[in-house]
């Protein structure tokens, strides 16, 4: 149980570090002359980048939580 955890929270950080990675590519050349619709400025901050170090947190907490119960599990028998 112990490696699979591993295994999943490794996977899971690479999965979320590769998908943050593409979505944060930089404009091409030519000055960005396209408005976003809702946004004031063509250079808007997209909010994807703490959504993803969220969900990162938050699977890293849920594994530590399934990882102490399993732990307590086992100390019972």
């Amino acid at each position: 149980m112990k490696k699979s955890l591993l295994l999943l929270t490794i996977t899971s950080f690479f999965v979320f570090v590769g998908v943050t990675d593409l979505a944060a590519q930089p404009p091409g050349p030519g000055g960005g002359g396209t408005v976003v619709p809702g946004c004031d400025t063509p250079g808007c901050i997209p909010i994807d980048g703490g959504i993803s170090w969220l969900l990162i947190a938050g699977t890293v907490y849920g594994g530590k939580k399934l990882y102490n119960a399993n732990k307590e599990q086992k100390e019972e028998f």
